[in-house]
């Protein structure tokens, strides 16, 4: 099948599903080290620093690819470059696998990255010609839902399986989920045409750089420039807090013990499953009535910093309660989530995977320094004599008054506007 026109809702719907299946395993692979920390710790004899990188690797694979990732998406479509790239993250499951040495478990992290590296990009990039605008939100709405239903496979159910298959056990399972994902995108998604106007597009940046000028457009809008500190540390801090440093907060600071830790990991992204599934209906509905994203983002998300705060501040007195301030700080940052979407409306549709692309990359270099900068900052405050639970606290603290800083910006410019294309016409009278 071809097309580049609006799918009718049965093809859509299969689409959708999909690419579903492949971005739940990409999140699946991000977020399991939250669970098999205490495991990789004891056995290979691990730092703070040691599994921050080994985390960050995977999204530092992630990011090397995310430039001409949008160049590959824009001119092959989403079909062809994702099931490329997800042959790289079957070779890292397998190395992750066998690997004997700190050395081998990140250099399967980094092939991980770069593996899934399209699994939300060559969705969105789709969507972009072959959704609605108002199903467009929807679907980033969803397929965050799908990532944290990879998340919360990746906590108690993991948790569950490692007795019984061990942790290299998993990552071969990991491999062959990769390998049926790949089976059923080959079989229901589209093929790509490039449409006439990137064609022109191209020729007359002909004298500019070719197509490579259409990253200097894009980082010349003013709307990507006003969002990128936002995606970066507010939405890009939480998931790094979400994907590893939850799981270490919960035994460190509150004490809990790996199952309890797996546990709370769970309610964490169930909590996150259902407010993605929440945006996903109430998006298309606020945008008619003309909320913007934006106002979202600068009404709903200071409360996540709130949640930070109190959960700093109560530290290893939160006890039980640690796992509750932690979802509740996940969930209340997910507005900056909402803002990718947008990002892709704000430009024309043959310039969508570039977009999107540059976008992400912010976003995953944000989660790198954040997951790899709390470890960091945790081993510089226990080198200054703090216990261990204190340090991890006070690099919490740092990354809150970052991300902070990084909404702060984000309200301060909530005026700039999109995009022509980002508008989604509301009514007379609605808000903005």
């Amino acid at each position: 099948m071809t097309t580049d026109a609006t799918l009718p809702r049965r093809a859509a719907v299969a689409v959708f599903l999909a690419f579903a299946l492949a971005y739940f395993v990409s999140a699946l692979l991000r977020a399991v080290t939250a669970t098999l920390s205490p495991v990789l710790t004891a056995e290979f004899h691990l730092h703070a620093r040691d599994l921050g990188l080994l985390a960050g690797g995977y999204f530092l694979g992630f990011s090397a690819v995310q430039l001409p990732l949008g160049t590959w998406l824009d001119r092959h479509g989403p079909k062809k470059v994702i099931l490329g790239l997800l042959s790289v993250a079957v070779a890292g499951c397998a190395t992750f696998a066998i690997a004997t040495g700190f050395s081998g478990l990140a250099a399967a992290r980094l092939l991980m990255g770069v593996g899934v590296a399209a699994c939300l990009m060559a969705p969105l990039t789709g969507y972009r010609r072959w959704l609605k605008p108002g199903a467009q939100l929807r679907a980033n709405a969803w397929m965050l839902m799908v990532g944290s239903l990879g998340m919360l496979a990746s906590t108690l159910p993991v948790q569950w399986l490692l007795p019984a298959i061990g942790w290299r056990g998993l990552f071969w399972g990991l491999a062959a989920l990769v390998l049926l994902a790949m089976a059923v995108i080959a079989r229901v998604v589209p093929r790509w045409q490039v449409a006439p106007n990137s064609i022109a597009a191209g020729a007359g940046q002909a004298g500019a750089g070719g197509q490579k000028g259409s990253y200097l457009e894009i980082l010349r809008n003013p709307y990507f420039r006003h969002a990128t500190p936002l995606g970066m540390f507010s939405f890009g801090g939480m998931v790094a807090i979400q994907s590893l440093w939850a799981g270490p907060w919960l035994t460190r600071v509150a004490g809990g013990t790996p199952l309890q830790a797996a546990t709370g990991l769970f309610w964490i992204n169930l909590g996150m499953l259902v407010t993605f599934w929440a945006w996903g209906l109430l998006l298309p509905r606020l945008a008619a009535r003309g909320v913007s994203v934006d106002a979202l983002v600068v009404r709903i998300q200071p409360f996540s910093f709130g949640a930070l705060a109190l959960l700093v501040a109560l530290g290893e007195a939160a006890g039980p309660w640690s796992a509750a301030l932690l979802m509740l700080y996940c969930t209340l940052s997910t507005p900056s989530a909402q803002v990718q979407p947008v990002v892709a409306l704000a430009f024309a549709p043959h310039l969508a995977g570039r977009a999107l692309s540059a976008f992400n990359l912010m976003i995953f270099l944000g989660i790198f320094a954040v997951q790899w900068g709390i470890g960091l900052g945790a081993d510089a405050f226990e080198a200054l004599g703090w216990r261990p639970a204190d340090a991890l606290r006070g690099a919490f603290a740092v990354f809150g008054l970052i991300s902070l800083g990084a909404w702060l910006h984000f309200a301060l410019g909530a005026c700039v506007d999109p995009a022509p294309g980002a508008r989604m016409d509301p009514a007379p009278g609605a808000r903005r």
